[in-house]
Parts: C-alpha cells; sequence; structure tokens
C-alpha cells in the first residue's frame, strides 16, 4: 500500500487519529504536510516525521483554508487529503444552544466542504486524488446526547457520497472512515466528563463508552490509519463513495 511520493495534507495532524494517520502514511513513503489551529503545537510532532511541514488553518473559516491550501500546493501538488480536524460537545437536544450546534456543523461539516473544495480543482486537473474524510460511527446511527455531533457526520458522509458522484469519472475518489471510540485525547475527556457528572469512576465511564462495541474496547487510532492508507492505496482506485467502519463490529 505505498504511496511512495505522493504528497498528503492531514488537518487536524497534530494529535490522536490525525497524528496516527500522518505517521502511517509518512512510513508509506507519502510526502506529509500537517494542518491545525496551532503552528506550535504541530512543531512539537514534526521532528518524529522528517520532510513533513506545518501549516496553521482554522478549517471554518474560508479565507485561512484558501492560505493554507495556496500554501500546500506550493510545496507541492496535494494527491491525497485527509480531513480529520473534528470536535464533539455532548447535551441533550433541548439543552444544546444555538452556538454549540453552529460550531459542531462548523468544524465537522463546513471545514470538510472547505478544505475539499480547496484541493478539487487542481486534483480533477490531473485526473488524480483521494479524498478521505474521518466521520464517525455517529454519522452512520444516532447516540442520545450527541444531537449536533452526529448530525454534523451525517452531513459529512452525504458529502462524501456527493462527491464520489461527482468525481466519479476522474481519477479521484472520495470516501470516509468512521471510526468508534478511540484512545484519543478527545476521549479522555469525555471519561472526564462522565466522571465527573455521574460520580462513576473510570472504568465504569469507560464500560459505559465501549458498551455498543461487541469487542468491548476503545479503537487503537493506528487501525483507522490502516484503513485511511488503504483508501490512499493504488488498489482501492475502484472504492468510492464509501464509509468505512472501524469499529469492532459495532455496525453491520
Amino acid at each position: 500500500m505505498s504511496v511512495d511520493g505522493r504528497h498528503a495534507v492531514v488537518t487536524g495532524g497534530g494529535s490522536g487519529i490525525g497524528l496516527a494517520i500522518a505517521r502511517a502514511l509518512h512510513d508509506a513513503g507519502a510526502r506529509v504536510t500537517l494542518m491545525g489551529r496551532s503552528v506550535e503545537r504541530l512543531r512539537g510532532v514534526l521532528d518524529s516525521l522528517p520532510g513533513a511541514a506545518g501549516i496553521a488553518v482554522d478549517v471554518a473559516d474560508e479565507a485561512s483554508v484558501a492560505q493554507a491550501f495556496a500554501e500546500a500546493e506550493a510545496l507541492a501538488p496535494v494527491d491525497i487529503l485527509v480531513n480529520n480536524a473534528g470536535a464533539a460537545v455532548t447535551a441533550p437536544v433541548a439543552r444544546t444552544s444555538l452556538d454549540q450546534f453552529r460550531a459542531m456543523l462548523d468544524v465537522n461539516l463546513l471545514g470538510p466542504f472547505l478544505c475539499t473544495r480547496a484541493v478539487l480543482p487542481a486534483m480533477t486537473r490531473r485526473d488524480y486524488g483521494r479524498i478521505i474524510t474521518v466521520a464517525s460511527t455517529s454519522g452512520l446511527k444516532g447516540y442520545a446526547y450527541t444531537g449536533a455531533y452526529c448530525a454534523s457526520k451525517h452531513g459529512v458522509i452525504g458529502l462524501t457520497r456527493t462527491l464520489a458522484l461527482e468525481l466519479a469519472r476522474t481519477g479521484v475518489t472520495a470516501n470516509a472512515v468512521c471510526p468508534g471510540f478511540t484512545d484519543t485525547e478527545l476521549v479522555e475527556r469525555s471519561l472526564d466528563n462522565i466522571v465527573a457528572k455521574t460520580g462513576r469512576g473510570r472504568d465504569e465511564a469507560l464500560a459505559e463508552l465501549v458498551k455498543h462495541n461487541p469487542q468491548a474496547r476503545l479503537i487503537d487510532p493506528a487501525e483507522v490509519a490502516a484503513a485511511v492508507l488503504y483508501l490512499c492505496s493504488e488498489q482501492a482506485r475502484s472504492i468510492t463513495g464509501q464509509s468505512l467502519v472501524v469499529a469492532g463490529g459495532e455496525i453491520m
């Protein structure tokens, strides 16, 4: 599954799933550019990825995205885009503020739209590209207390399917990867939130998170990265418009 010489941009690449994806692509021969809100945070991981670049971006801001991808294209044509930057908020729908709902749509749906739109003209001109969005099992089913998050992830899967149809006669594919609860800082914060709000112990809180996973465990970020790497490969050129679930059998 070599991606040797391909230029891959990974948003939200400074930690968690994004960093695991960046490492997998780098190890498979890609030239990697990490994008994130903080260049300082990105610099903390660039030393472990020789030749990688870091670019600041606010994925929900049109001007910021345009500038960031102009900088990336100046380094090398972007062959692979991994829309990984995301955020999560938990609250019952009745207690979800308009600002919270908009924030989820801005980062999780508007962000992939803006970043994808930025790379499409050059990809279609070259008749090659891989667009992969890290969605979630929340894009395929509902979960209580995550209405805004679920709505944004359902939206990005719809966007992915539309892209696949529009790009079907080109060499560009569009797919989503849908992890279950994954062992990242985001899930650590969710565990902290459950403990604080319910008074449960951490083991109980973890059991609550993984109860939907038949394997009863958190997903390793490297497992998500392996799925992304496959979708980037030449062997996956006929796979497009799909939502690849990495969740221990939670969704079948």
